[in-house]
């Protein structure tokens, strides 16, 4: 029943019999192998593009190093309220930029709308030098509400942006989730929507830990390589990277990896379903499910070993009213998410229902 998050599961056989084939034999380090160049040449061919990439171990230096490239110490980053950039990466964004402020745009949407970015730009003026300007703006794919951007949605906001001089940067630790549900490219809600720079992200999606910052604006990533060694983050041995990302892009493994994870969120959501108890807060588009549910309930479960996370609620929607008795949670499945799993958190929900007074 481990519903915690997609990074609490492993990594897929594809993944690591091509750590294991990287494994033999000697090679250049800090990136100059082959198979970094194999992964690189891989990466251009799913986006179907030139492009420039540079590997890294987590999500918040792939985020953090990214908008360093894309504004000022006196700049500011225009983001969702909730978005992780925001909320759960410390002061990273901040630290690797020189100082540059996150603004955040909206407080109880689920997703960031075209309507919030132009209410932005019709109310600010900055009096240089005493305000900052904006210059990037920031969105996530999949989001932090589980919600999915379609390729409209990203190409207004990035049209708006662009007009309006900012470079535009997308989170997309769940990329591939949100790729397997639209049904579309990595292009259609990359590139071709008007993104300049995406931290692609394979670790909750079957590696072990692979995050890729790719620019599709090639001259944003000229100074790329000297803050990713002066954070830290250069590998010397970068064919770990590569390796991973090999195995992950090859024969399109992870489509397979990113429809598993959401087929089996949809199977869930319509098991929990018959529960009147639990009630869906937003729709399940990808591998995450918000819902709300008895706190006793959600006790219980974990005490019988459910994973899973109480979500803030101060993130609802505001025209949602939780009641006292309530809680919010969020569910999460992955590639390695079984029938098992899902029939035996249903199977733990009846018996709690059977026992109550």
């Amino acid at each position: 029943m481990q519903f915690g998050s997609d990074n609490q599961a492993g990594a897929s056989q594809p993944v690591l019999d091509a750590l294991l084939e990287a494994n033999h034999g000697f090679t250049h380090g800090y990136g100059n192998d082959n198979w970094c160049e194999k992964a690189e040449d891989a990466l251009m061919d799913v986006f179907g593009c030139k492009l420039d990439v540079f590997f890294v171990a987590t999500g918040t230096a792939a985020n953090a190093l990214a908008l360093s490239c894309m504004v000022q110490p006196w700049e500011t980053i225009l983001c969702h309220h909730h978005s992780h950039i925001l909320l759960d990466e410390s002061t990273a964004p901040e630290f690797f930029s020189g100082g540059s402020r996150l603004i955040p745009l909206t407080q109880h949407a689920g997703k960031l709308e075209i309507r919030h970015l132009k209410k932005f730009f019709r109310n600010v003026s900055p009096e240089i030098p005493h305000t900052p300007s904006a210059k990037a703006l920031s969105i996530t794919q999949t989001n932090e509400a589980g919600q999915v951007y379609t390729e409209v949605e990203i190409s207004s906001l990035c049209s708006l942006a662009h007009e309006n001089g900012l470079h535009v940067h997308m989170d997309g630790a769940r990329f591939a989730n949100a790729v397997a549900s639209l049904g579309c490219t990595f292009a259609d809600i990359s590139w071709k929507a008007g993104v300049d720079v995406l931290s692609l992200g394979a670790t909750k999606c079957g590696a072990l830990a692979a995050e890729a910052v790719v620019f599709f604006r090639q001259d944003l990533a000229e100074n790329f390589i000297h803050r990713r060694k002066r954070s830290g983050h250069l590998l010397s041995k970068g064919r770990l990277f590569g390796a991973q990302f090999v195995g992950w892009l090859k024969n399109n493994h992870w489509l397979e990896l990113a429809t598993h994870a959401n087929a089996k969120a949809q199977q869930l959501a319509r098991a929990l379903k018959v529960f009147q108890e639990i009630v869906p807060v937003w729709p399940c588009q990808a591998n995450e499910i918000f819902i709300t549910m008895p706190r006793q309930l959600a006790e219980r479960l974990q005490a019988e070993g459910a994973e899973f996370y109480q979500w803030p609620i101060q993130t609802l929607p505001n025209n949602y009213t939780l009641r006292d008795e309530d809680v919010f949670v969020r569910l999460v499945t992955s590639f390695a998410t079984s029938d098992e799993h899902i029939r035996d958190f249903c199977d733990r929900i009846n018996e709690f229902k059977a026992s109550a007074p």
